[in-house]
């Protein structure tokens, strides 16, 4: 993790937002019997260090982007990790699992057409080495949604300069 370590309290705050995003750092605090204060801290600390990041999305479909696709991709065995890292590289795919089974990898995204799942396959997905072929599923009901599965995103690269203070890379 970029050689940040997260400590008890890191993790017990990182655990309480996760079980009610909505809470407040009082509600936090009282629930941790510690103050306020210290939640604010620690809580603007792991956003700067994109450890943590507060997003609300009720519905994906109010997202802007209707339409959830999955994408069963096959592969030569050997390839896996390299294919597996090129799609979780590409901003459209939100979603990339190794899977076991029918198919080698799972991917997922959001997509407001059909023609910009064919132009992914086409520009991006099928020449990748190893690459054999696509399985597509798109979603037409949510029947239920956990809020807990969503978009991760790579943080930032954080490091320390000389004096301790923090700075991020973009890059």
């Amino acid at each position: 993790m970029n050689g940040i370590t997260l400590d008890e309290l890191d993790h017990k705050i990182i655990e309480a937002f996760s079980r009610d995003g909505r809470a407040s750092n009082r509600q936090i605090a009282l629930e941790l019997d510690i103050t306020e204060g210290t939640i604010r801290t620690r809580v603007k600390r792991l956003q700067r260090r994109g450890l943590i990041h507060f997003t609300t999305v009720r519905s994906y479909r109010f997202a802007g982007s209707p339409n959830l696709v999955m994408l069963g991709i096959y592969c030569d065995n050997v390839r896996v990790p390299d294919i597996a890292d090129a799609l979780a590289a590409m901003p459209e795919i939100s979603c990339v699992v190794v899977m076991l089974g029918r198919y080698n990898i799972l991917a997922m995204g959001l997509f407001g057409s059909v023609e910009e799942v064919d132009n992914l396959l086409t520009s991006k997905i099928r020449g990748l080495p190893g690459f054999k072929r696509v399985e597509t599923s798109i979603a037409i009901h949510n029947v239920k949604y956990h809020s807990s599965i969503a978009r991760i995103t790579r943080s930032p690269v954080v490091e320390a300069d000389e004096s301790g203070t923090e700075t991020e890379d973009a890059g």
